[in-house]
């Protein structure tokens, strides 16, 4: 099959596209045709060798952890999903090889759900990753209650706006940073825009003198310590971006896979409480100018990349 890989640590260059080994399907997954896969940071960070100190790297790997397609093959076990079934999946192992960047992904039943069905296949591939890490922040580790006013940092970003959107939809005031290009979008999501730099502190109490309830950080360093010197009394603080959170007595978190929040993601964007903005895609054989776009760290919602079919290719000459 036809997938992004590569061989070695570095740029975006590393990126290659052509042939690539077969997924094997063990009894609890399933074999996924993908549709769409996003890009998130994770993934160049990867690719770098940023995460070497915690994820083994078991080359050629292909990248990526997100996916939207459709069911191919159930595993032997597998009585969740049938052929046919479209779902999205947050597709993370404990090492880095068989990723989701690839005309077809075995992926793990417990990373799955079913795809919402009133999102794109683009919109839907933008949901699990950067859906799971707002939901266990904003849900889970935050626990933000309604009428609470609650800091988002890169509130325009992939995780942000959908931090953003479900903070809302629990009925607290959000307040989300972002670059002046991005204030409308922020707006459009129910949030009140200020912007990143000199001076965050003051905008910032500006807008809530009392303090914040909840800081989600999702930069780390000097934006960290802002944030928790803006928490309000009791406040509470989680970075994705610096374990330092620690010393702030806030808490880090790094995404799980969770079948049970990504379904209840999904019902959320059905019910029009949450939705996925894309800002770009590209092709398969294009990963690479995704990954560039990405490391460029001002887009606006999701990057996806997209795997095109053809009706008379659907179905592989072994078997599939």
């Amino acid at each position: 099959m036809k997938g992004i890989s590569y061989s070695r640590y570095g740029g975006p260059e590393v990126l290659e596209y052509g042939e690539v080994r077969d997924p094997k399907v063990g009894p609890d997954a399933v074999l996924v045709k993908v549709r769409a896969a996003a890009v998130n940071p994770v993934d160049w960070k990867c690719r770098e060798g940023l995460l070497d100190g915690i994820l083994d790297a078991v080359f050629p790997v292909v990248p990526g952890w997100d996916v939207a397609g459709v069911v191919v093959r159930p595993g032997a076990s597998v009585t969740e999903f049938s052929v046919g079934d479209e779902v999205v999946g947050y597709v993370r192992e404990d090492f880095l090889s068989r990723g989701t960047f690839a005309e077809y992904v075995a992926a793990p039943v417990r990373t799955l759900a079913r795809k919402p069905r009133n999102l794109t296949w683009e919109e839907a591939a933008g949901l699990p990753l950067a859906g799971l890490t707002a939901y266990q922040v904003v849900i889970r580790a935050l626990q933000v209650r309604r009428g609470e006013t609650v800091l988002v940092h890169a509130a325009a970003g992939g995780v942000g706006s959908i931090a953003v959107q479900l903070a809302r939809h629990l009925g607290a005031r959000v307040i989300g940073t972002a670059s002046e290009p991005h204030h409308d979008f922020v707006r459009s999501l129910g949030g009140e825009p200020v912007t990143y730099g000199e001076g965050l502190a003051e905008r910032v109490r500006g807008l809530a003198p009392e303090g914040v309830d909840a800081a989600f950080d999702t930069i780390g360093g000097d934006t960290l310590k802002t944030s928790a010197n803006l928490l309000a009394p009791e406040g509470r603080l989680v970075s994705i971006a610096d374990e330092g959170v620690v010393d702030y007595g806030g808490r880090y978190a790094f995404v799980r896979p969770d079948a049970e929040d990504l379904t209840r993601l999904g019902e959320l964007a059905e019910q029009g409480a949450v939705s996925v903005h894309v800002s770009h895609t590209y092709p398969l054989d294009r990963t690479a100018d995704a990954h560039r776009t990405s490391q460029e760290g001002r887009t606006q919602g999701k990057i996806v990349v997209t795997v095109e079919w053809e009706e008379e290719t659907e179905t592989r000459a072994t078997g599939w």
